[in-house]
Parts: structure tokens; sequence; C-alpha cells
């Protein structure tokens, strides 16, 4: 019998976590968290998994100082919010197709997709607890 206090069980314990975790993400498939996105795959990442799940798009830059803020507000709310709705990020530089196309006229910006549509939105940097709660009011009117 293995003693608990041991780092030998804590190691097992861990190994035994990593191991679930690695099923659990078999089993869940493509329905990560988190998303990279881009003028080519925005169509089916975002517009058709919005038909599944609300999709929170975050349309940033590397130079964009507010953008760097919020980006771990959002990936904390993503994991938080543990799959109710999928965080996809993109680049504005570097798809300037769909930025255009959304009227991305000042970043950061975020909208939010549901059934297909864009359905919220909100530009700039905002603290975490009004941005956790566009996401909870968006979130229980998919529900």
């Amino acid at each position: 019998m293995t003693d608990i206090a041991t780092g030998d069980s804590m190691d097992e314990l861990e190994r035994i976590r990593k191991r679930k975790m690695e099923e659990l993400m078999k089993i869940s498939g493509n329905n990560r968290l988190e998303i990279e996105v881009n003028d080519n795959n925005f169509e089916k990442e975002v517009i058709e998994k919005s038909k599944e799940v609300p999709v929170v798009v975050d349309f940033w830059a590397a130079w964009c100082g507010p953008c760097l803020m919020l980006g771990p507000v959002l990936e904390k709310l993503a994991k938080e919010f543990n799959g109710k709705f999928i965080l996809a990020k993109i680049n504005v530089d570097e798809n300037p197709v769909k930025s255009q196309e959304y009227g991305i006229m000042s970043i950061p910006s975020v909208k939010l997709f549901r059934n297909g549509k864009l359905a919220d939105e909100f530009t700039g940097l905002l603290p975490e607890t009004a941005v956790r709660e566009w996401i909870s009011s968006n979130i229980a009117q998919s529900e």
C-alpha cells in the first residue's frame, strides 16, 4: 500500500489525471475551447460551429496593448465556462478579408455568433466582470 503523502503517489495521481484528460479530449473530439481562425476557415470554424454552440470571436493584433490584456481574460473565461462557448481568435493584420467584412475599425473587437449569425458585440477593453456578464447573458439566451 502506498502512502498518499509520498511523492511517488502524487506522481501516480498526476499520471492518472493526465490519462483521464487525454481520454476526455478524445471523447470530445474537436470540441476545443479555444481556436485560431483565419479568412479561409472562418465560415467553417465560426459560422457553422455557432449553429451548435455560441462562438466568441476576438479580433486582435499583436501590436495592440488592450488586445494583449483582453486576450487572457477571454481565455480564462473560455476555460471557466467549460464548453458553453468556443473562443475563436483572429489576427486582423493577417486576415484583412474577415476584418473588413465585419467592419473592424477598432480593436480589440469581440463578436458573438449564435445560430450562424452575429448576435452581439463589444469593442475595446472591458473589465473581466463586464466581459463575464456579457458572456453570461449571451450564453443564457442560447440555453
